[in-house]
């Protein structure tokens, strides 16, 4: 199984940036698709950048230009990686807890083809980590 764990989380304040990290491990696969969700309180979780094995990205218009999803492969392990969320010019409206998560390669066709991350195409997920901007 995928497993994920994210870290980076904190306080900032508007305009700050925070890089936040998923230490990702289990994959039998070299195609899938990562991405990067938020809850903030009372809210759905909301897509906010994915990334395929075959490095298409998207990004949810909210954070176009201010977020950028990368991954790093581990050396001479493909079951292993770590997945990053650069975060510039937050916002309050950033506030939210952020969830790493795995899906098959087919999630990112599903994305382009309707232009939203629906977390039903994902299939692992991370335990969150707290985003806060004042």
């Amino acid at each position: 199984d995928v497993q994920l764990v994210e870290s980076g989380g904190g306080s900032v304040q508007a305009g700050g940036s925070l890089r936040l990290s998923c230490a990702a491990s289990g994959f039998t696969s070299t195609s899938y698709t990562m991405g990067w969700f938020r809850q903030a309180p009372g809210k759905e979780r909301e897509g906010v950048a994915a990334l395929h094995t075959d490095g298409t990205t998207y990004y949810a218009d909210s954070v176009k230009g201010r977020f950028t999803i990368s991954k790093v492969n581990a050396v001479n392990d493909n079951s292993k990686g770590t997945l990053y969320l650069q975060m510039n010019i937050l916002k309050a409206d950033d506030t939210a807890l952020y969830f790493c998560a795995w899906g098959p390669t087919s999630a990112m066709p599903a994305i382009q083809a309707r232009g939203i991350m629906s977390p039903l195409w994902f299939a692992a997920w991370g335990q969150g980590t707290q985003v806060t901007v004042s």
